[in-house]
């Protein structure tokens, strides 16, 4: 399926960035950044494609945060607090302008964003394969 196959590209790229250049450099910190935003937005609608694929009530129309709940209400999302937390950092991001908030969103992209991505990718790389191959 296309949406999800750009997600996990995507989220390839965010998890080969180097954390330890972005404590040095702030254009790649900004990348970094700019490659979270990317990612989520593809992760939410291939989230929403999914659960298109199983029918699900409610998944073809919805915000991110109303998708995410819808998923995590069916079993194809995980902790909805990091969610919710990536939710509100794709929305402020933009507006962030302090290097400490700066860093402390670096942070929380390695350490717990790239792991829920990962999570999610997995698990609907599961929920695709169930629905069949006629998908896509």
């Amino acid at each position: 399926m296309k949406k999800h196959e750009n997600f996990s590209n995507c989220l390839n790229v965010l998890r080969g960035a180097d954390f330890e250049l972005a404590n040095e450099n702030d254009i790649y910190r900004t990348g970094i950044i700019g490659q979270f935003n990317l990612t989520f937005e593809l992760a939410w609608k291939d989230l929403q494609a999914v659960l298109r694929m199983h029918g699900a009530e409610g998944a073809e129309t919805g915000s991110p945060r109303e998708i995410f709940q819808l998923g995590y209400k069916l079993g194809f999302v995980e902790d909805p607090a990091v969610w919710l937390a990536m939710l509100k950092a794709r929305n402020t991001s933009v507006h962030i302008y302090d290097e400490g908030e700066i860093n402390e969103l670096i942070l929380l992209i390695r350490d717990s964003f790239i792991p829920a991505f990962g999570v999610l990718e997995k698990t609907l790389q599961v929920k695709i394969e169930e629905a069949g191959s006629g998908w896509g």
